[in-house]
């Protein structure tokens, strides 16, 4: 992959050896249920690193979104790695690979970003911080992703939750952004809740701001982030399977990354569930890709 393919332009490794802050990669494929096309999917990652083209001369100009350029005047400190090769319904070889790369990069204490894939890519990125706990995770989603199992399936997009919840490195969720209805039960919401996660709707972070769901983190806890891009109204992100009005908007996704940043620690990201090809003349993958820049900038900036 060319420097100038890369998201904003970024290397795929730094000069002098020195070790990166943050490493982001791509992910086509995760869990796929049988008889489903995830192959949309494949597309994401490229189309939020084609989206940041633009601004690669940008990088060290003001950002009104972050208060200061990307990297605070310090030198830059992201790589990006290319994609991970997956094969749809290589669900086990495709795991495998995902928790691979995440303890990979865990080693060289870095944060990591994943791009692309449907949510079952989640759950191989928690599990890859087994030796890392303990950990919280704040979803920002449409949807609880609590079923658990589909079809006989246990980790296809409709369960990442309610696997992270059987994780013991999992210290608690704050799940983000809910709205209307989804695969989700009676029973996924009551074991949902019997575990302890905390629902923060769509309409409460429109009436009472992000400090709705912040409050839920512990101070100084370390976080892990997933972000579904139909947790924002697809009329700003309208490049997803399930566009569902109410939703989040730019605005407020960022702050609850810029709150999250300035109260805990960031130690993973995902975005996933971007769907190429129900995109409106690239604005969600320029959604996307903005909203990977400020995770970024909220994440260099913890001390």
């Amino acid at each position: 992959m060319s420097i100038s393919s890369c998201f904003l332009g970024f290397p795929a490794h730094l000069e002098d050896g020195r070790t990166p802050r943050v490493v982001i990669f791509g992910v086509g494929h995760g869990s796929t249920y049988p008889g489903k096309d995830s192959s949309g999917y494949t597309l994401a990652a490229d189309a939020i690193r084609a989206a940041s083209q633009d601004d690669i001369p940008l990088v060290e100009h003001w950002d009104f979104d972050l208060g200061g350029p990307l990297f605070n005047g310090e030198p830059g400190c992201c790589i990006d790695d290319g994609n991970i090769c997956t094969v749809m319904h290589d669900n086990v070889g495709n795991r495998a690979r995902i928790q691979a790369k995440i303890r990979e990069i865990l080693a060289l204490q870095a944060v990591p970003i994943l791009l692309g894939g449907d949510c079952s890519v989640t759950v191989p990125f928690l599990t890859g911080f087994s030796d890392h706990g303990p950990v919280w995770i704040l979803q920002i989603n449409a949807h609880i992703d609590w079923r658990d199992e589909v079809d006989g399936k246990r980790y296809g997009y409709s369960s990442p939750m309610r696997r992270a919840s059987e994780m013991s490195h999992v210290a608690g969720m704050v799940q983000v952004g809910l709205r209307s209805v989804g695969s989700a039960r009676i029973t996924d919401i009551q074991a949902a809740r019997s575990y302890g996660s905390r629902f923060v709707t769509a309409r409460e972070i429109h009436t009472h701001g992000v400090e709705g769901a912040l409050k839920h983190i512990p101070e100084g806890a370390r976080v892990v982030v997933t972000l579904d891009c139909d947790s924002m109204d697809p009329g700003i992100m309208p490049g997803v399977a399930a566009r569902t009005p109410g939703g989040l908007t730019y605005t407020q996704v960022i702050a609850l990354i810029a709150g999250l940043g300035r109260q805990a620690r960031i130690v993973g990201f995902d975005l996933v569930e971007l769907y190429p090809p129900a995109d409106i003349d690239g604005m969600s993958a320029l959604a996307a890709s903005r909203v990977v820049v400020n995770a970024i900038g909220a994440i260099t900036r913890q001390v």
